[in-house]
């Protein structure tokens, strides 16, 4: 395989809870560096990159309204919890000697700038990896929609989900040792088999913007360099 980049654009969905390690909440640095140095490869590959990261680690809406809060309120608590990550990752990146910038959907002008779509892309298109947090800036909407949404407006042409396993399988890997692997998929297959990739609004924006989404492992380290140069385990979901 060539080392050049198979996509010239992508964004990466992390959720939060990747980001724990082996800790049952919150931040685990160690993580954080494998991440961001898997994320410094690609940069070097020539690919321009952006992020969205989810905020399971620490808070999320759904299960806030679930015990009896107000549910917009508990996502907007969400939300605040996508920016904590996306300020750890900046940091993390930065470290490892990253350009960066957090652009945030709900306005925090003493840490990050406004989401401006046209700054963004510009951005990139200097070498520099974007972050973008607090999901949509609306209640109601998951990261995995805000992701969706992001990689459409910045003309993405992959979007990357990393997760636990390496690919979308019929049922949970991690409870059925018999779990089988699905190579490739289209998002009808996604929506109809209810796999739990992405919820539903996420796999539709995808399909509407005709944006292929790929799932692989983000702990296993240069699995996110391996896949953009189309190595690697992974699944595909497009339109056939």
């Amino acid at each position: 395989m060539s080392n050049s980049p198979i996509y010239k654009r992508v964004l990466l969905k992390v959720s939060g809870e990747a980001l724990m390690g082996s800790r049952d909440y919150g931040l685990d640095t160690g993580t954080l560096k494998a991440i961001a140095a898997d994320v410094k490869d690609v940069v070097a590959l020539g690919a321009q990159v952006c992020l969205v990261i989810g905020g399971g680690n620490i808070f999320r809406g759904i299960s806030g309204a679930a015990s009896g809060m107000d549910r917009a309120q508990a996502d907007y608590m969400g939300m605040l919890a996508t920016v904590m990550n996306a300020l750890a990752m900046q940091s993390a990146l930065e470290i490892a000697g990253v350009s960066t910038r957090v652009q945030s959907a709900i306005p925090m002008a003493s840490i990050s700038e406004p989401y401006i779509r046209r700054r963004a892309v510009r951005h990139m298109e200097k070498g520099r990896v974007v972050i973008f947090a607090a999901g949509t800036g609306n209640p109601f909407f998951t990261t995995d929609t805000a992701a969706a949404l992001r990689a459409a407006e910045m003309g993405c042409d992959a979007m990357l989900k990393g997760t636990q396993v390496d690919g979308v399988y019929d049922s949970d890997p991690r409870k059925n040792p018999n779990a089988e692997r699905l190579e490739s998929l289209t998002y009808l297959d996604v929506l109809s088999r209810d796999l739990q990739v992405m919820d539903a609004a996420a796999i539709s924006l995808a399909r509407e913007n005709k944006l292929p989404i790929i799932v692989f492992n983000i702990h296993e380290h240069g699995s996110f360099t391996a896949v953009m140069r189309g190595e690697g385990r992974y699944t595909t979901i497009v339109e056939v």
